[in-house]
C-alpha cells in the first residue's frame, strides 16, 4: 500500500467510526427541537421543499439531465481521481455559496427559489464524484446509491447508522433493490432532509440576514455532502481493490 492509500485508509476509518456513533442525548434534543420548529415554518415553505425533493428524486432516477460523460474504463489512479474530486467539490461549494447569498439577499420569495437550485447543484456534484471514481451513473442502481449518499449526509444520527450499514454492504444489498424504481422511498428521504435544514433555511428567509445565512449554510452543507460522497465511494473502492491502480 502506498502512502496515499494509507492516508485515505486512515481517513476512511475515522469517517466510518463517525457514521456508526451511537446517538447522544443532544442528538435526540435537537431532533425534538426540529420537530417544534416545523410548526413555525409557513406551509408554503414545506410544500416547496417537498415538491423540489420529489421532482429532483424523479429526475435522478429517470432523467438524463445529470448524466455525465461516458464511463471511465480501466484502472483508476486514486490520487489523480481524488485531486479531481476535490476540485469539483470546491467548484460546487463555491457555486452553492454564491447562489445562497444571492437568493438569501432577496428575502422570502427568492429564498424559496433557493431550494430547487441548491438541490440541483448538490446532485450534479454527486454525479461528477461518482463518475470520477469510475462508477457508471447510467446504471439506475448507481443513481439510487447517489440518493443514499445524499441521505447519509443529511439525516439524523439514528437514521445515518441505518443508511451507513446499508451502503457498507452495497454489493450485496443492491441485488435486493426492487425492479420497479418507482418504489424508492422518497418520502423518508424528503422528511429527513427537510428536518435537517429547517432552522437554517428559516433564517435564510429573513430579510437582512438571509444572504449571510444562505451563503454560510450552503457552503457548509455542500462541502459536507462532498466529503461524505468521497468516503462513501472510497469505501466501495476499498471493498473492490482491483479497481485501484497501484
Amino acid at each position: 500500500m502506498n502512502s496515499y492509500e494509507d492516508k485515505i485508509t486512515r481517513e476512511l476509518a475515522e469517517w466510518q467510526s463517525t457514521m456508526q456513533r451511537t446517538p447522544s442525548f443532544s442528538n435526540e434534543s435537537i431532533k425534538n427541537f426540529q420537530s417544534k420548529i416545523q410548526n413555525l415554518i409557513p406551509e408554503k415553505v414545506h410544500q416547496v421543499i417537498t415538491k423540489a425533493v420529489k421532482e429532483l428524486t424523479r429526475a435522478v432516477l429517470f432523467g438524463a439531465a445529470f448524466t455525465t460523460s461516458k464511463k471511465i474504463t480501466g484502472p483508476i489512479n486514486l490520487m489523480d481521481a481524488e485531486d479531481h474530486v476535490k476540485e469539483r467539490i470546491n467548484f460546487y461549494t463555491s457555486s452553492a455559496t454564491a447562489e445562497g447569498a444571492i437568493t438569501g439577499f432577496g428575502g422570502f420569495l427568492s429564498g424559496l427559489a433557493d431550494f430547487p437550485l441548491w438541490l440541483s447543484i448538490k446532485i450534479k456534484m454527486l454525479f461528477e464524484i461518482a463518475h470520477s471514481y469510475g462508477f457508471d451513473t447510467n446504471d439506475y442502481k448507481e443513481r439510487i446509491y447517489i440518493l443514499y449518499v445524499f441521505q447519509l449526509a443529511f439525516s439524523s444520527q439514528q437514521r445515518r447508522i441505518e443508511l451507513y450499514h446499508f451502503i457498507s454492504n452495497w454489493e450485496q444489498n443492491q441485488n435486493n433493490l426492487p425492479e420497479d424504481i418507482n418504489n424508492f422511498d422518497w418520502r423518508t428521504f424528503q422528511q429527513e432532509y427537510r428536518d435537517h435544514l429547517d432552522i437554517a433555511k428559516l433564517l435564510q428567509l429573513i430579510p437582512g440576514i438571509g444572504a449571510v445565512v444562505g451563503a454560510y449554510i450552503n457552503h457548509k452543507l455542500t462541502n459536507r455532502l462532498g466529503k461524505t460522497a468521497m468516503n462513501a465511494y472510497r469505501m466501495r473502492l476499498v471493498q473492490n481493490t482491483p479497481k485501484i491502480e497501484d
